[in-house]
């Protein structure tokens, strides 16, 4: 995550302060893929540019006022600079009072809604420290994983490209499920440069930015349901695929979720437009206009999954292989479509214990699995997939080929007409040909 601690010290918003996104010491993805730190509570949540403080008017005042974090703020003079003591606890972490609070009294004798605490450092006891050691080691993993993925996923996308001698519907499903993974990872990266200062002042630009990736998190989703519907119509339906239309899954895959996403924009613009309609605050339901079909989706496809292996062992068991085999390849086969599917990601709607051992184990296999998820379906599906490395080796063989027959006719059109000057060197390459 970008460091959002620099100079001058920041200005918070009181809201802010008491909508810090964690629960139970996890720290919880938003809509937008960043993590909330509770270590960072109210250090760390706004940076904004330092008041700039005239001199105290003679005629206004502030009244006497209790913000959202509890901070009592005094009848003060119009223009002044106030500072109170930090809060003693916020949200379950316990803060040094040695240090202010500072809060601007306006000409017009009215607070400024935003409170500079930037001044307020945490207690954080042993427990604490660890935990916040292991939340920036799966920082880093969820980085590493994005970008690891992205570099995958492009690596395939242009393999695809390239290939159209393997231009089925099947591998077409592929291709368009991989696009959705490069531009959903894009927009990630994009979303975590955004300044916490244009987050709260909630520019349209940003808030379109969120719109676009929100579109292309419900895409990747329905593109993984394309690939359920095709596998599942493939082998449970033993429905002839030659008969599916390409036409229908592009609807499915692109159309159906500008709807959704649109719905869910005017939903936010009307009811909760605020923060550049990303991060989720306790109470706010808007958000769900898109995550219910993405939950649907999930469902359907874990259908599909069972009905496919249960076909598959099926099969399996009517063939003379051992058992051993049988299961291995069984076992292999779902742990290949859990990712195509998007599986994965229902094991995110369990709750972890409140066990510290518990929160950390989410934690990292929340951080691993959702970052390196377009990885694997770039390796499962492209790298490892039997038709594209064929195809691949088919090209390499022919551009060989054809490179191997350019270099010796080059050569013996450079030869002289001078029978004398042709070196025995030159003839040999040449009958080799």
């Amino acid at each position: 995550m970008k460091g959002l601690v620099g100079s001058p010290p920041p200005v918070l918003h009181p809201r802010k302060l008491a909508g810090v996104a964690f629960s139970g010491g996890t720290p919880l993805l938003s809509n937008s893929g960043k993590m909330a730190r509770p270590a960072e509570g109210v250090k760390h949540i706004l940076p904004l540019p330092w008041l700039q403080v005239s001199p105290p008017g003679p005629y206004f005042y502030c009244n006497t006022t209790l913000d959202q974090i509890g901070t009592c703020w005094p009848r003060s003079a119009a223009g002044a600079l106030v500072e109170r003591p930090c809060p003693e606890y916020f949200n379950g972490i316990k803060y040094n009072t040695t240090r202010n609070a500072y809060r601007e009294c306006l000409e017009n004798g009215t607070w400024a809604s935003r409170i500079n605490y930037s001044q307020c450092e945490p207690i954080l006891d042993d427990k604490q420290r660890k935990y916040d050691l292991h939340y920036r080691i799966a920082l880093v993993v969820n980085y590493l994983g994005h970008c690891v993925s992205v570099a995958a996923l492009v690596a395939a996308f242009l393999i695809f490209l390239a290939l159209r001698s393997i231009r089925c519907l099947r591998n077409v499903i592929h291709w368009n499920l991989i696009a959705t993974f490069i531009l959903r990872n894009v927009l990630w990266f994009l979303l975590q440069l955004i300044d916490h200062e244009v987050h709260e002042s909630n520019e349209v630009w940003c808030r379109c930015i969120t719109t676009v990736f929100n579109y292309f998190v419900v895409t990747n989703f329905f593109w993984m349901f394309a690939e359920g519907c095709y596998l599942h119509t493939a082998i449970v339906m033993t429905y002839s695929t030659e008969r599916l239309r390409k036409w229908l899954f592009l609807f499915i895959g692109w159309c159906v979720p500008c709807p959704i996403i649109i719905a869910w924009a005017i939903g936010k613009l009307y009811y909760e437009n605020k923060q550049c309609w990303f991060g989720k605050e306790p109470g706010d339901l808007v958000d769900y206009i898109y995550q219910g079909p993405i939950i649907l989706v999930l469902l359907i496809n874990f259908i599909f999954l069972f009905n496919i292996v249960r076909i598959l062992m099926t099969k399996l068991r009517a063939s003379t292989t051992s058992e051993t085999i049988q299961y291995r390849k069984a076992v292999k086969a779902t742990l290949v479509l859990l990712p195509l599917l998007g599986i994965t990601y229902m094991l995110f709607f369990v709750s972890p214990g409140e066990d510290e051992l518990s929160q950390i184990v989410f934690i990292y296999f929340n951080s691993f699995l959702q970052s390196f998820q377009g990885f694997f379906v770039s390796v499962f599906y492209c790298f490892f997939n039997g038709e594209v490395r064929a195809a691949v080796r088919k090209r390499w063989h022919r551009w060989q080929d054809h490179h191997s027959l350019r270099v010796p006719v080059a050569r013996a059109m450079s030869i002289p007409t001078s029978p004398t000057r042709i070196s025995f060197h030159s003839i040999k390459q040449t009958a080799a040909v």
